[in-house]
């Protein structure tokens, strides 16, 4: 309870390990908020039932709290039919704005994960895919960084729960922006889960590697992080992973 984690991919796709992240919260009964600003309701859902999870029974029974981006994005682009319908201002009403305070979408995940009294879900969870989509719709650096850190006080401090990003990253990347993002969230993550691209291409049996970093320098001052690090091979149902150079193909 209470950490923050970091997943970061570099020169391939690392969107598997939001998938598993919501399934497997959702199974463990906790109250979810999801961020999704990459891709529609139905493409998670989708996935997730291949995970043995439904999405719209959990979002019917209130432990699954959805924010369509792309939705929101269009209703607040060509009409006002969201603010409408619910009376509030939609989570990304900064892209209306000229100032790129993230306040409304703070207050969105704050109000979806407060308990309230009939609430038996085991603990809070905040999931965002992908933080860079809210610097490309106008955000600065500055107050996406501060969205976060308002979230990790209310959620993680607050609440004892849990949230789990995804930011993108690229090794000769010419957007300084998202690169600052990317190493600031880096210094205050308790896990960074960063998935990486095989630096001798495309291999149909290994996928990439993902390099595994729990931040114990972040409570033992004295102490180096523990990096662990392992190839994986997506497959239709789940992930295999298995340490360098020992893929069942290569052996």
């Amino acid at each position: 309870q209470g950490k923050f984690t970091l997943l970061r991919d570099t020169g391939t796709d690392g969107s598997f390990l939001v998938h598993h992240f919501l399934s497997f919260y959702l199974r463990a009964g906790c109250k979810v908020c999801f961020v999704a600003l990459l891709q529609s309701f139905s493409h998670y859902n989708i996935v997730a039932q291949k995970l043995g999870v439904s999405l719209t029974a959990a979002r019917e029974r209130g432990q699954l709290v959805f924010l369509e981006g792309l939705k929101s994005c269009l209703d607040l682009v060509f009409g006002e039919e969201e603010e409408q319908q619910s009376g509030q201002p939609s989570p990304l009403q900064f892209i209306r704005e000229r100032a790129s305070d993230l306040k409304a979408l703070f207050d969105f995940v704050r109000t979806s994960l407060t308990p309230i009294g009939g609430d038996s879900w085991k603990g809070p969870v905040l999931l965002v895919d992908d933080l860079g989509v809210l610097l490309s719709l106008g955000a600065t650096p500055v107050a996406v960084l501060d969205f976060i850190h308002y979230c990790r006080v209310a959620v993680c401090c607050q609440l004892k729960g849990n949230i789990v990003v995804l930011v993108h990253s690229g090794e000769d990347s010419e957007d300084e922006e998202n690169e600052l993002v990317v190493n600031s969230l880096c210094h205050h993550s308790d896990l960074i889960l960063w998935v990486e691209g095989l630096a001798t291409g495309f291999c149909k049996d290994v996928h990439g590697q993902i390099k595994i970093i729990r931040r114990v320098s972040l409570e033992l001052m004295a102490e180096q992080d523990r990096v662990q690090i392992y190839q994986y091979k997506i497959q239709d149902r789940n992930v295999t992973f298995f340490a360098r150079g020992l893929s069942a193909a290569v052996l």
